[in-house]
């Protein structure tokens, strides 16, 4: 079992900087996927960003969104700029576990003037 706690969740103004973190209960190794994926409003859940030795992430985001990983802290990070009202959406980070898939319990993020 894995439990994933996420936070820096918020209201921020369009233009401005969040930085999202899911720490993990228990050591997550290299080899082991993590990542993002967000959830807006009437919309299906869709991956942001995923880190396996390199990192991939949406064309939505590319430029804006920065992904890293700390495998010392068992802890993933999203560092979010440049934010707009469309990236309005509960935000879910993620881990592959020997085939299996833990979810964080989600973290609003809200761009709004």
């Amino acid at each position: 079992q894995v439990q994933l706690v996420e936070s820096g969740g918020g209201l921020v103004q369009p233009g401005g900087s969040l930085q999202l973190s899911c720490a993990a209960s228990r050591s997550i190794f290299s080899l082991n996927t993590m990542g993002w994926y967000r959830q807006a409003p009437g919309k299906e859940r869709v991956l942001v960003a995923r880190i396996i030795g390199g990192t991939y992430y949406a064309d939505s985001v590319k430029g804006r969104f920065t992904a890293s990983r700390d495998n010392a802290k068992n802890t993933v990070y999203l560092q979010m700029k440049s934010l707009k009202p469309e990236d309005t959406a509960v935000y879910y980070c993620y881990c592959d576990v020997v085939g299996r898939r833990y979810w964080g319990q989600g973290t609003q993020v809200t761009v709004s003037s």
